[in-house]
């Protein structure tokens, strides 16, 4: 087990060292390109080399055949592979992920890591979202290269507006975030504000973009998020998503940080370190 976990260790050191020390937009270019070259051939190649360095499970996946990197990166899965929790009370994880960290809100302050702290005005920028979560509740789920990649509704909601902010692409690994303050703040994200039906709580799922995942893909909208815009754009829209309904997909792996508001609790399995698959019961609304 510690063998395990020290040759884990090992790898995402490697890999920030790798990953933070080229051009971020080059080897983002880079790799959406070759990510995307369809070669059924090449594309095997390439799997066959990425599980040597990672455990890529594609078992549960629709198909075993991929014409390229990009579409094994954001494959579907098997129909049922994913039960969603159905419980009226509870929020459910919008993705596969590794819990990090979470709990209360201290006022607007939370946590990246370990004696590093971030404010949600760093983060979510709009001033409305920053006074609806003071001192609630959130949770930070990191995606693995390896995981699934697709992410969906946590309840049945209606998304009401996306603000995109543009940013670097750090790598998001835990020795990244142990080293870098205010990492979450820096890299380019999307913030979805959904409000949740029957109930009204207004939920918000930040997905964070990172090294060689240069692009945020909604469904719900026409434009593909990217680091071509600069700066903040708010893009209004109304999506009406079921509970587990797929909503987008990363390119590669990174993080979602699920924010609720004061009177909605983490569940109990939710700790830190925890694998979670997405459909699982999440987060706990009040009765």
């Amino acid at each position: 087990m510690r063998a395990a976990s020290a040759k884990t260790l090992l790898r995402e050191d490697i890999s920030f060292l790798l990953s933070n020390r080229i051009p971020h937009q080059l080897a983002n270019r880079l790799f959406g390109w070759f990510s995307q070259i369809e070669a059924p051939l090449l594309a095997r190649a390439s799997i066959a080399i990425w599980r040597l360095f990672a455990d890529l499970d594609l078992s549960d996946a629709r198909t075993q055949r991929f014409p390229s990197l990009h579409a094994c990166f954001t494959r579907e899965l098997k129909p049922g592979a994913r039960p969603v929790d159905r419980d009226p009370h509870n929020l459910t994880s919008p993705c596969d992920a590794i819990v990090g960290a979470g709990g209360g809100i201290d006022r607007n302050e939370l946590i990246q890591a370990k004696g590093f702290p971030y404010t949600l005005q760093d983060l979510l920028i709009d001033p409305q979202l920053v006074q609806l979560y003071r001192d609630g509740q959130y949770v930070t789920l990191r995606l693995t290269p390896s995981m699934y990649h697709r992410f969906h509704a946590p309840y049945d909601c209606t998304v009401d507006k996306v603000t995109y902010i543009s940013g670097d692409t750090w790598n998001v690994n835990p020795i990244a975030l142990n080293r870098i303050a205010k990492l979450f703040c820096k890299n380019e994200r999307a913030v979805i504000r959904a409000t949740l039906r029957q109930s009204g709580v207004v939920v918000t799922l930040v997905p964070v973009a990172a090294i060689l995942v240069a692009s945020i893909r909604l469904h719900f909208l026409e434009v593909l998020l990217n680091m071509q815009y600069r700066g903040k754009a708010e893009i209004p829209c109304q999506a009406f998503l079921s509970k587990g309904e797929e909503m987008g997909w990363f390119q590669h792996g990174s993080t979602i940080i699920v924010f609720a508001p004061k009177g909605v609790t983490l569940c109990g399995s939710v700790q830190q370190g925890a694998v979670i698959r997405m459909g699982q019961p999440l987060m706990r609304l009040p009765s």
